[in-house]
């Protein structure tokens, strides 16, 4: 489904990822965390893959309905509430009426990455 390799050496907190499909990104922590701030922090990552998941879930529904959706904003927020963390999500449509919009906002619950982070997914650590 989807595969990538995190490299650190001696560079403090900055991360190299390698992604099966030939990308990279960098990873970092905020100099005032030690960091150099020379990428997105892990949460952002977070965040980013959540963000792009959501747009084009809707963007790919507005297309198979032929709806006239001209653009999708989705802006998110990470904070922690009590001892849980907890991410709003606030979503601006351009191009289509207020029963769409309401449906797109809708099927944004349903995403796959939405989906994932809701329900939370195990993680089996082994030594290679």
């Amino acid at each position: 489904m989807a595969q990538g390799t995190a490299r650190i050496g001696r560079d403090r907190y900055r991360t190299q990822i390698d992604l099966a499909s030939g990308h990279t990104l960098v990873s970092d922590e905020p100099s005032v965390l030690g960091g150099e701030g020379a990428g997105a922090t892990p949460y952002e990552l977070v965040l980013a893959g959540l963000g792009a998941c959501t747009a084009i879930t809707l963007r790919m529904y507005a297309d198979l309905k032929n709806w006239p959706l001209e653009s999708v904003q989705v802006d998110l927020h990470l904070s922690r509430e009590d001892d849980a963390m907890l991410i709003e999500r606030s979503l601006r449509i351009v191009g289509l009426d207020d029963t769409q919009k309401a449906r797109l906002a809708d099927i944004a619950e349903r995403t796959p990455v939405t989906l994932t982070l809701k329900t939370s997914i195990p993680i089996r650590t082994h030594l290679a």
